[in-house]
């Protein structure tokens, strides 16, 4: 099931995306209510083309708080050494958790802005974990029961910051820094899920991935961030980078695709 956020004529609401057989088009079956309380939601009815006049997906959800793990690859670990922004070589062995606030977070189609104090932000194609229900302290193999589902997220990053600010407040929580989309996937081979990435409408293989060369997984992200913090419903939890990352200009058009959930396009311009 995917569960999509979008404004008609500016009035935000949530509704299920379906495919109908008969021209193989994908269409949103809008929802009477919130997808993350306890209350059940039931359609209203209406059904709306994706591009119908006045309609703009939106960030599917608006989150609490987001986390993200960095270095959750080899290859991006690697990367990272081999292009001068990091003394390691390898993945660290514990895992590195940081933070962007919610208003970090845009959704498919909006700009990623260039802060005008840098002058190298970087794309970070990854899957992102959206939560479900209340989690505090949860084990590994209960972790997955508090998971709602899946979305893109491109961890944009001010490499040219993170080298500056050991907390990496600014290079990864700027306004626009954290695009998902387009919608939420409840369904999605979690442990295997391929990760891909386009740039003006040209693939980059360098950073290409498949969650099953995670080092920490999922499940042991859930449980870890939950340990010291309470993860509300739609938080959102950036799984990591599975490979090389790259620049951004104003006018490029980055685009995540995971198999399964879809695309999440945006464009740069700068602030």
């Amino acid at each position: 099931m995917r569960i999509a956020r979008f404004s008609l004529n500016d009035k935000p609401r949530y509704a299920f995306v379906q495919q109908d057989p008969a021209d193989g088009k994908d269409y949103l079956i809008e929802l009477d209510g919130y997808p993350f309380g306890t209350a059940p939601v039931k359609p209203t009815g209406e059904r709306y083309a994706l591009d119908a006049d006045g309609l703009r997906l939106l960030a599917p959800v608006i989150p609490s708080k987001v986390y993200g793990l960095a270095k959750n690859y080899e290859a991006h670990a690697q990367f990272m050494h081999e292009s001068g922004h990091s003394e390691i070589a390898h993945a660290p062995e514990d895992m590195v958790i940081f933070s962007k606030p919610s208003t970090s977070v845009i959704g498919p189609d909006d700009p990623i802005v260039i802060p005008s104090y840098s002058n190298d932000m970087n794309f970070e194609p990854e899957v992102a974990v959206i939560m479900g229900r209340i989690a505090k302290n949860v084990p590994v193999e209960k972790a997955m029961d508090y998971v709602l589902g899946f979305t893109c997220v491109n961890d944009v990053t001010l490499r040219d910051l993170q080298g500056l600010d050991p907390m990496w407040t600014r290079a990864k929580g700027f306004d626009t820094s954290c695009p998902i989309g387009p919608w939420i996937q409840t369904e999605l081979d979690w442990k295997d899920a391929k990760i891909s990435f386009t740039l003006n409408g040209e693939d980059v293989p360098m950073a290409s991935g498949t969650t099953a060369n995670l080092i920490h997984s999922i499940p042991e992200q859930i449980a870890a961030i939950s340990s010291f913090s309470t993860l509300l419903p739609g938080d959102v939890i950036m799984t990591g980078t599975p490979n090389a990352s790259g620049h951004l200009d104003p006018g490029d058009e980055p685009i995540v695709h995971v198999a399964g959930i879809g695309s999440l396009r945006n464009v740069v311009v700068r602030g």
